[in-house]
């Protein structure tokens, strides 16, 4: 059902877009407003068809639980961050409270608790229009249903509270609003959108973690929601058919009986840390270790660990958890990039030495990727290739075998380079007008920028302070610039500095060479200039494109698509559905891509062999006959496609389906609908090696 429902959308979103953009400018003003108003309506139904989904598979009790601990201030953390621009949104005050009788962790589901959490708290803001919203919660010795099969036997029972001070809900809608498609403003001109389905799946939810949810309400005076869930979730062996909806502290009680589940019902309950990708799971096993993955939350001091050797990994992963750092472990090269989008660690230690895939080509795909660019890279080597990897943005060059005290020096590093909530840049350049544009292009409530117009001054300020980056231009009134940039390299508390050489100067070869051994990048001033600039500069300030300016954000966008160009490159769609080719093929053909299609696995292979020049693939993985994953097995097989890039866009998007992608032979992964800016970006990602 999923496969069906998101193919047909998947076409009309990205067809919408297109249109929306009006790239050509023959569209009209009304005409551009239609097509937004058909790419919102279906992203209104992606959204309706992801709720419904939800609910089919708890209701077909095909859903399974991933049990581990989640800790209450990495909860409340999750809570403040998603629901604060809300409230600031609307004027309400938002209050989070942790009672003192609460455990630092409980063991259950942390996704699932937090999809219950999101649904009760976007009630409470979409229902209150002044006053507060307030969620706490707490250890509960009653409240709960007398008769509920596993709180009544738990070893502790937590109770989290949303109150509002919203409209409220009349007593003979209290059972109602946890029906399907049902809502307390239930009239053909009611106030309030939704599908009506959050609380249904919340409550479903909620038996299938051994808890329940139980309502009291004023009409308006507001409304509380109570969620009870067991301490410990795996001390319960099956899900409870009992849901209990009341109010709390009135006379008015509505129980509610949920269809008991079938007897065949395949519910699963397991305890193991949450994983992204198969790969930790040897890690655990050999090293009888966790990583972190499953507690980080947006935010936390997090590491990404990429190391292939499971005894350096583990060390490792202990020595930055006395730091206080969160980390996510991967052996895979492959995995990085994945794992990065995913958890936006705080840094990642890269080791270059990976067996399935170079290092090298692991962080130049992380620093071409938006998403992950400004996340500095500490690399970890037995190559002695230092100038190689800081010109390609790493921040720091560690040489095996590392000591203890070398690593708590790093780590210490990336702790400093979290705490300061500003860059540092020095500015070099002797023309006032110049070094303001170049001031004015750069800066922001981010930079510390200090802008100086002699070589001299520029050896003082280094002097007297560190920066995290340097600008230079050649032409200098008291130091020739290349003698002021041997100065520099003599200076061992220079040595990660990174210069990027501004000029107007023609350079020799030799001047070139000589420029390399000291500056990570030579921007040249030209047409394009400004934006190389900017662009150099953010990647050696590891600023992220989303906390940019608009004015900057968008000249990032132009000069990446400029040099991550996809014109000309050749692209293979295997896809058993015309409509998504179409729209695909609008899309690539768009970016002058030279566009071929199939529409099975055998013909995708076909065209392969008749074309090896064809330089990436976006595979389809539900096709008759061959479906994708074998069609991946079969293209790796042949020798000259093992490192071809293959992106898989699947309409299926369960749960594993990922894992099996990349198992599969999978070098990405995304899920349709498609977000056609992610996608652009990711081919742009891997055709640039």
């Amino acid at each position: 059902m999923s496969h069906e429902l998101r193919t047909p959308l998947n076409s009309l979103l990205i067809l919408a877009q297109q249109l929306s953009d009006n790239p050509i400018g023959n569209l009209s003003s009304n005409q551009v407003e239609y097509a937004k108003t058909i790419h919102g309506s279906g992203s209104d139904l992606l959204t309706l068809i992801n709720d419904i989904l939800d609910l089919s598979k708890i209701e077909s009790g095909t859903v399974t639980l991933e049990l581990s601990e989640s800790r209450f201030a990495i909860l409340a953390n999750y809570v403040e961050r998603t629901f604060r621009h809300m409230a600031e949104a609307k004027q309400i005050s938002f209050a989070i409270t942790l009672e003192p009788n609460l455990p630092v962790s409980m063991v259950t589901d942390t996704t699932r608790l937090q999809q219950i959490l999101k649904n009760l708290l976007s009630n409470a803001f979409k229902f209150t229009a002044h006053g507060q919203v307030h969620l706490k919660i707490g250890m509960a010795d009653h409240g709960w249903s007398a008769d509920h099969p596993h709180l009544q036997l738990a070893n502790g029972v937590l109770a989290f509270s949303v109150t509002d001070t919203g409209v409220g809900i009349a007593g003979d809608k209290l059972q109602l609003i946890f029906e399907a498609f049902q809502q307390a403003d239930g009239s053909t001109a009611r106030r309030y959108g939704g599908t009506g389905l959050g609380l249904s799946i919340s409550r479903e939810l909620a038996r299938l973690l051994g808890g329940e949810i139980r309502v009291s309400s004023v009409v308006g005076i507001g409304s509380t929601f109570t969620l009870f869930l067991p301490h410990n979730r795996a001390s319960i062996m099956q899900p409870t058919p009992l849901l209990q909806v009341g109010a709390l502290d009135s006379p008015r009680l509505a129980t509610f009986h949920p269809a008991t589940p079938r007897s065949d019902s395949t519910d699963d309950v397991v305890l193991r840390p949450a994983s992204g990708d198969a790969d930790i799971l040897p890690f655990v096993q050999a090293e009888a270790a966790f990583d972190d993955r499953n507690m980080v939350a947006p935010g936390d001091a997090s590491l990404l660990i990429v190391e292939d050797d499971p005894r350096f990994a583990n060390v490792l992963l202990e020595r930055a958890r006395e730091k206080g750092f969160k980390c996510v472990v991967t052996f895979s090269g492959d995995a990085a990039l994945t794992l990065a989008r995913h958890y936006l660690p705080t840094a990642i230690l890269l080791d270059i030495d990976l067996p399935d895939a170079d290092g090298f080509t692991v962080l130049d795909r992380l620093k071409r990727d938006p998403t992950t660019r400004h996340i500095p890279v500490h690399i970890l080597s037995n190559l002695r290739e230092r100038e190689r990897g800081l010109r390609k943005g790493a921040i720091s060059y560690l040489v095996k075998p590392v000591s203890l005290e070398r690593l708590d020096e790093e780590f210490s590093r990336i702790q400093q380079f979290l705490s300061r909530t500003k860059r540092s840049l020095l500015v070099v350049e002797d023309d006032d007008v110049q070094r303001n544009r170049i001031v004015e292009l750069i800066g922001d409530a981010d930079l510390l920028i200090t802008a100086v117009d002699t070589g001299q001054k520029a050896l003082d300020a280094l002097k007297a302070g560190r920066f995290d980056c340097m600008v230079l231009d050649l032409t200098l009134p008291d130091i020739d610039g290349f003698q002021l940039l041997d100065l520099i390299s003599k200076k061992p508390a220079q040595h990660d500095l990174p210069i990027v050489i501004y000029t107007a100067k023609e350079l020799d070869r030799k001047e070139v060479a000589r420029l390399s051994r000291v500056a990570k990048t030579i921007v040249v001033k030209d047409a394009r200039s400004p934006e190389r600039l900017l662009n150099e500069t953010a990647l050696f300030l590891h600023r992220s494109p989303a906390s940019l300016p608009e004015r900057q954000r968008r000249m990032l966008e132009e000069i990446h698509v400029s040099e991550g160009d996809l014109i000309g490159r050749k692209v293979l769609i295997v896809d058993d559905d015309l409509r998504n080719i179409f729209a695909l093929t609008t899309v690539l053909e768009r970016q002058q891509m030279v566009v071929s299609f199939a529409e099975n696995g055998r013909d995708g292979i076909e065209l392969l062999e008749k074309d090896p020049s064809i330089e990436i693939v976006l595979m389809d993985i539900m096709m008759p006959e061959m479906d994708g994953y074998d069609t991946m097995r079969a293209i790796r097989n042949i020798s000259q496609f093992k490192s071809l890039p293959i992106i898989t866009l699947t309409a299926k998007a369960m749960k594993g389906d990922r894992d099996k992608c990349f198992a599969a032979g999978a070098s990405d992964y995304i899920t349709k609908p498609v977000d056609v800016a992610q996608l652009l970006s990711l081919m742009r990602v891997w055709l640039s090696e």
